[in-house]
């Protein structure tokens, strides 16, 4: 009696085995490709957090200069940009004074921060009561650039009023 042998053959394995090779190219290049962008998200929300941070720093500073603490009365001048005199950011007193601020590393106006290694930050503040609906001079328009260490950049804006 003779026996039936079974098995795979020679070219059914190579077979198998260019299949399987393919299948784990694509798996490994998905991979790739997802784990290169998962520091995005985290960059993100780093920089949406450093926002707020100088936001809040800025928009509890007075209108101008000249404005009284409260606002009250409101401030009649006209709408005046930059530093007053030789201040530093730990005497800013107006919104206008952090025009042209620029930190990499980032910092509060206490100490520095830690986590920011490779953000800047930069400042314009321009006078922009026109964009909703005051007179030109009656409202600054913040904007802050987070530059993030990915080379992506996120832009910021806010408005204080003259109050």
């Amino acid at each position: 009696m003779k026996r039936l042998q079974r098995g795979a053959t020679l070219v059914e394995l190579v077979i198998t085995i260019v299949i399987i090779s393919i299948a784990i190219a694509g798996v490994v290049g998905a991979f790739a490709l997802i784990s290169g962008r998962s520091a995005d998200p985290l960059n993100e929300t780093r920089a949406v957090a450093l926002a707020q941070l100088y936001m809040d720093e800025i928009l509890t500073r007075k209108y101008d200069e000249q404005t009284p603490q409260g606002g009250v009365p409101r401030y009649s001048g006209g709408c005046s940009i930059g530093a007053d005199g030789s201040e530093d950011r730990a005497s800013f007193d107006d919104v206008d004074d952090y025009d042209g601020l620029n930190d990499s590393p980032p910092a509060s106006a206490l100490a520095s921060l830690t986590g920011y290694t490779g953000f800047s930050v930069a400042v314009t503040v321009t006078c922009s009561g026109g964009d909703v609906g005051l007179p030109v001079s009656q409202a600054k328009r913040i904007d802050l650039l987070i530059s993030a260490p990915d080379n992506r950049s996120f832009v910021f804006s806010a408005y204080r009023a003259n109050f």
